[in-house]
């Protein structure tokens, strides 16, 4: 879509989504994050970890036919590679993550922290944060990089605490989170405001951020800066699934914010990739069916 392809990194878990069918599907914000940087003509990179086991050997195998690169893949010989028993209700999901796998072991090597001093762009969450080690290994890593630094709040059962998401709001220069997240993030940081916006934006002031964005699902989403807002109603689609579609909206984001687009485009652009995610099966669909013709927002207006 684009010449110019950046490096855009998405670095914690990785693992095999169980859903209700058994069906096994590669996922894990990080990586779905990569697949579609990948995908929108970027050099998407996952930084992460399996076990020396044959589910890691298959996420190894499906990551090759998916163009994304295993180098920086790390093997465990201890833990075993992760999952996530996946239940749909109404095409929503709900996860039971399996704890204590190879990616809660995550390494800063030197590989890595090469990768770090050549990334334009970095995604990063907080489950991944769950165990000491790796969020040591997230942070140092975030710390080393000099572009967009986006905290994907991703709130998942109780992997979180006031301490790793205020380190992480600190780190970070944009954060994303969704409409059910904003008020928990609310509560826990006394935020006050009379609607989303004003809360938004108070937590934009208070970890002094370049961009937040909070999505609505079905119901679009709203991105601010110091001085502009963007609010998208969002698409009307057949839902088949809503795996990976907010990790899709937080490639998306970071593809127009690299390339200065303004707010309301990046958001449209956001809105229509989350939505095509949603529509299909699993976190990391073939984008073949997919026509970027009615996507080219390469002459609009930049900030």
């Amino acid at each position: 879509m684009n010449s110019k392809q950046f490096n855009i990194v998405g670095i914690g878990e990785i693992l095999f989504d169980i859903l209700p069918s058994k069906q096994k599907m590669l996922g894990g914000a990080p990586a779905n994050f990569a697949y579609v940087s990948t995908r929108l003509g970027n050099h998407g990179i996952v930084l992460s970890r399996v076990g020396d086991d044959s589910a890691g050997r298959e996420i190894l195998g499906q990551l090759q036919t998916k163009n994304l690169s295993i180098e920086h893949i790390q093997i465990d010989q201890t833990n075993q590679t992760g999952i996530v028993n996946v239940k749909l209700e109404n095409g929503q999901p709900g996860y039971e993550i399996v704890e204590n796998v190879a990616w809660d072991f995550l390494e800063l090597s030197e590989s890595w922290r090469d990768i770090a001093e050549n990334a334009d762009a970095v995604c990063f969450g907080s489950l991944a944060q769950r165990n000491s080690a790796s969020r040591k290994a997230i942070l140092e890593f975030v710390n080393l990089t000099r572009g967009w630094r986006i905290f994907d709040v991703n709130l998942r059962q109780n992997y979180f605490s006031a301490e790793i998401l205020r380190e992480s709001f600190r780190l970070a220069n944009a954060v994303k989170l969704n409409h059910e997240e904003m008020p928990v993030i609310a509560a826990m940081f006394a935020l006050k405001g009379r609607n989303r916006i004003d809360l938004a934006e108070k937590l934009r002031q208070n970890f002094d951020l370049n961009l937040i964005c909070v999505t609505c699902g079905a119901n679009g989403s709203l991105l601010i800066k110091a001085s502009e807002i963007s609010e998208n109603a969002g698409l009307k689609i057949q839902v088949k699934d809503a795996i990976g579609a907010g990790d899709a909206f937080t490639a998306a984001m970071t593809h127009g914010l690299l390339r200065g687009w303004d707010l309301d485009n990046i958001n449209e652009f956001a809105n229509k990739i989350g939505a095509f995610v949603a529509s299909q099966t699993g976190a990391m669909p073939d984008f073949t069916e997919f026509q970027f013709s009615d996507l080219n927002f390469e002459k609009t207006k930049t900030a």
